[in-house]
């Protein structure tokens, strides 16, 4: 909770989100195939398809190198990342969830970590071997639009705060130096060659106007990749994640981090999109959350999905939530030492002197005959205000009051509904902004292939 204009209490959510396409971080791994003999593992090769990779039932490991058992270090084209590098990436993750992260998950978190630098350094090495150079001021006036968009602060103070939780400057400006170089190599490479036909935004027009009044939800997804081998494993460690989200974990900074979905580098969100567009499985858990809530994880083909509901409207309609409201906080405090049987009969009797008022125009004469106080605020979203209040103050008439709320420490409030303006139709997006969408999806589906592509040929050596 804080303060707004004027002194009404609202929970505001700000949602801060870069423009930057969207990028891949699926994992990869290396598939080794042995065999206990030659002519078992010829037989085995000559009824597969070609090209395909044979791993016979009977393997034998030689050798006691674990692959899993690593100092996190690589050199990637002859590009080194050191253990710091990757303890410093891991600091910024670490911090987004107060450090509530076991010692068994954590290092999950550094391979993954470790996973994303190698990606990161492929295409900042792509970039440059294209002839696309980011400045260094370029990266400086990023950096310090971060600190004063995401962080609220200066870059000194944001310099302070990255030293403090164990990573630094330079750590995440090589991020944003990654970030940079792959948009405008995407930009350059790949989004010339990408076209939308007028008839192919027409007929998504047509679906959406056809579609008008049913759901679209807007989803973060988390997506771990499995295989029946696999499967166990990855379903225990989604089980955890879950867990971990549950105590409070960041969304946005497990996608980033453990998904190997597309949407990953937005922090998992999928955007607007109807239950027609979904798998099976999760249209019909979607179907049944509620904004906020989390389910998983749920089993898909090829792995597991973690959804996460962050909010929920219907196409072309307009939303009561977005409703701007005028309303007025009538409030008393409690002396010190009072009980709580005694703060609920005061409050019980505050509620009904309030009712007495008659509207918004003599509310003020009512609270000054009993030293309460009134403040008032004509540009209250709906959608700003705490789930519960929000879905109650929706249903007022203009001079009705909400139930007394508050607390023994903080006194006890009422709000009156003076005025309400209700949103106008959502005509839905405009030709040229579904057509920038349809783009952008394009993009970032060649992107994947694009850094597949990189990974494939990439020389990474493991210290």
């Amino acid at each position: 909770m804080r303060p707004v204009e004027n002194g009404i209490y609202i929970t505001v959510q700000a949602v801060n989100r870069s423009k930057f396409i969207k990028r891949a971080f699926h994992a990869f791994g290396a598939i080794v195939a042995l065999s206990g003999g030659v002519a078992g593992t010829a037989a085995y090769a000559q009824s597969a398809p070609q090209g395909a990779i044979v791993i016979p039932d009977d393997v034998k490991i030689f050798g006691n190198d674990n692959p899993n058992v690593r100092r996190a270090t690589a050199v990637v084209n002859g590009s080194v990342i050191t253990g710091t590098d990757v303890d410093q990436r891991l600091a910024l993750i670490l911090a987004a969830n107060q450090g509530q992260i076991s010692d068994e998950e954590r290092q999950r978190l550094r391979l993954q970590v470790l996973r994303n630098l190698i990606d990161e350094t492929l295409q900042i090495q792509e970039a440059k071997a294209s002839d696309i150079e980011v400045s260094q001021a370029e990266v400086e006036q990023s950096y310090a639009r971060v600190a004063a968009q995401n962080f609220n602060q200066n870059v000194g103070a944001m310099d302070a705060y990255l030293k403090r939780v164990g990573s630094s400057p330079e750590s995440l400006k090589q991020q944003i130096r990654g970030e940079l170089s792959w948009q405008r190599l995407l930009q350059r490479n790949v989004a010339p060659f990408i076209n939308i036909s007028d008839d192919e935004v027409n007929e998504v027009i047509a679906r959406l106007k056809a579609s008008k009044g049913t759901d679209e939800f807007r989803l973060g997804e988390i997506y771990l990749a499995a295989t029946p081998e696999t499967r166990d494993q990855v379903h225990n460690n989604a089980s955890q994640i879950v867990q971990q989200l549950r105590e409070g974990g960041s969304f946005a900074a497990y996608a980033r981090q453990y998904s190997q979905a597309s949407t990953a580098a937005v922090g998992g969100d999928l955007g607007w999109i109807r239950l027609a567009q979904l798998p099976g499985e999760l249209a019909t858990a979607a179907r049944e959350m509620q904004p906020g809530q989390l389910v998983g994880p749920i089993e898909v083909p090829g792995g597991f999905d973690i959804l996460y509901l962050i909010d929920k409207r219907q196409v072309l309609t307009a939303d009561p939530r977005d409703a701007l409201l005028a309303l007025k906080q009538i409030s008393i405090n409690f002396p010190k030492g009072i009980t709580e049987a005694q703060a609920s009969a005061r409050a019980e009797q505050f509620a009904k002197t309030i009712q007495t008022a008659k509207g918004c125009g003599d509310v003020d004469n009512v609270a000054a005959s009993i030293g309460a106080q009134v403040v008032a605020n004509d540009q209250v979203r709906a959608r700003d205000l705490p789930g519960p209040i929000q879905n109650a103050v929706l249903q007022l008439s203009p001079g009705e009051t909400l139930p007394p709320f508050g607390s023994v420490d903080e006194g006890v409030r009422v709000l009156m509904l003076c005025g309400r303006d209700d949103p106008q139709v959502d005509g839905g997006p405009s030709f040229d902004q579904l057509m920038a969408q349809m783009e952008d999806d394009r993009i970032n589906k060649r992107a994947q292939m694009y850094l597949r592509d990189l990974r494939r040929d990439a020389i990474i050596e493991y210290n």
